[in-house]
């Protein structure tokens, strides 16, 4: 029988998501763990396997369709010896995008048609060539027939839209087209009739449907073009706007000297090059602020309102930019990682990060993040907190400065400025000062993250 194909959850708080790019279409047999389709979350693009294997009989949800609810189906496929056709009946009328609905309604135009022959003597024994119509009216405006119909139906020169099918759910077979008389098709442009009206309705859907809020903020003088948010980008608004409205920050700056840190890193990729690893200085400040925030676990909390979470590991959530906005997969354990492990896991991280490929439990979760903007020439700046977590950390580039050297003299150190936003309501300042002390501490003295 028919497998229905259900829009998935692919993360625990998904309630609906966009069906973003269909990479299957009807007639493609497909084979469990074949990717049918992307869908859209609230945090990222992610691809959808098959679990069955069958036919693409029937896709019930067009591409580009927001706001699919989890559940929905959103596609049938025919099993084995089914053909494929013979399941669009149940699912046409049920399918209700914009440019099937005229066609949803056409049958209940040709309902009153067939009552009012009931009025008028004349026109009675035409009411049984309607009759076949409307007991064809469940596939739409196709006809669900067995391919064998189909064949013979041609070779007979048979309507099939006249014809009244006997098998399952209506479906026209052999016997019914042995049966018809050939040429009974004048119904046929009586039912395009109804159905050429609403075509105008279905060419002007792609017309953006702006809200009242966006026409009261447009300045129709200025050339312009007006876009949807993406699912993404709608969580990137929500969540940032919580965090600052819900979590009062705390900023705390310190000027970070480089060079030992540099030069460690030059040794660690030396010797691990043959392994094909490189550690990046971003992974090194992961493994640093993962050792700070152990060592400081007061800001290795959420805050629950009644509750104070108080995490034993640091999971450091790392900011990566992608095409459709910003996502943070995690280094789980990034306090107890070597910093080769760590350098893997950035890099296979931000790698399916903008593949869309990451699954739900890699960028869900973790207790602290950490942004880097510093290879994109920013000096200082400070980030929005990552709610339900506590604290966050901004790194700027690192660049000459004048420096004050351990035995007082002046020189010229490799400077960067890393700023700490806290929640207020669950770190304290001292210890939000702790925090920026410890990790100064593990840059400047990298030799403590390997020892």
């Amino acid at each position: 029988m028919p497998i229905e194909i259900k829009m998935p959850a692919l993360s625990p708080t998904m309630e609906e998501g966009k069906l973003a790019k269909w990479l299957v279409k009807e007639g493609d047999t497909v084979s469990s763990g074949d990717i049918m389709a992307e869908i859209e979350t609230d945090k990222a693009t992610m691809e959808f396997e098959a679990v069955d294997e069958g036919v693409v009989g029937k896709i019930t949800v067009a591409e580009g369709t927001e706001g699919v609810k989890v559940g929905t189906v959103i596609a049938i496929l025919a099993g084995e010896d089914e053909d494929a056709s013979a399941i669009e009946a149940p699912k046409a009328a049920a399918a209700p995008t914009a440019a099937e609905r005229p066609k949803a309604e056409a049958p209940k135009t040709e309902a009153p048609k067939a009552e009012a022959p009931k009025t008028d003597a004349k026109p009675a024994p035409a009411a049984s060539s309607p009759a076949p119509a409307a007991a064809a009216a469940p596939a739409g405006d196709r006809v669900v027939a067995s391919p064998l119909a189909k064949r013979l139906a041609a070779t007979k020169g048979v309507d099939l839209a006249a014809v009244t099918g006997t098998g399952p759910n209506g479906r026209i077979v052999k016997a019914d087209v042995e049966g018809a008389k050939p040429g009974a098709a004048p119904a046929k442009p009586a039912a395009a009739a109804p159905q050429a009206a609403p075509a105008p309705a279905a060419e002007a859907a792609p017309s953006v449907d702006m809200a009242a809020e966006t026409r009261a903020l447009l300045d129709a003088r200025v050339p312009h073009t007006v876009d949807k948010l993406s699912g993404m980008r709608k969580t990137i608004a929500r969540r940032l706007t919580q965090s600052m409205q819900e979590a009062p920050h705390i900023y705390l700056t310190v000027d970070v000297q480089l060079d030992k840190l540099l030069a460690l890193r030059a040794e660690i990729n030396t010797a691990l090059e043959k392994q094909g690893v490189k550690v990046s200085v971003n992974d090194m400040l992961i493994k640093a602020l993962g050792l700070a925030l152990v060592e400081v676990p007061e800001c290795n909390v959420t805050f629950a309102g009644n509750e104070l979470i108080r995490y034993q590991r640091a999971d450091v959530s790392v900011a990566v930019s992608i095409p459709n906005g910003l996502i943070t997969p995690i280094v789980q354990d990034a306090n107890g990682k070597s910093l080769s492990a760590i350098a893997r896991a950035t890099k296979d991280l931000g790698a399916r990060a903008k593949d869309g490929k990451l699954k739900p439990e890699e960028y869900q979760g973790g207790t602290a993040s950490i942004s880097n903007m510093g290879m994109m020439g920013i000096k200082q700046f400070t980030a929005v907190i990552n709610p339900p977590q506590s604290t966050i950390l901004a790194i700027g580039a690192g660049d000459k400065r004048p420096w004050v050297m351990p035995d007082g003299s002046l020189g010229v150190a490799s400077v960067m400025s890393a700023t700490g936003s806290f929640d207020h309501r669950a770190v304290d300042g001292a210890d939000g000062a702790r925090l920026m002390a410890a990790f100064r501490q593990y840059v400047e003295n990298p030799l403590g993250m390997i020892a």
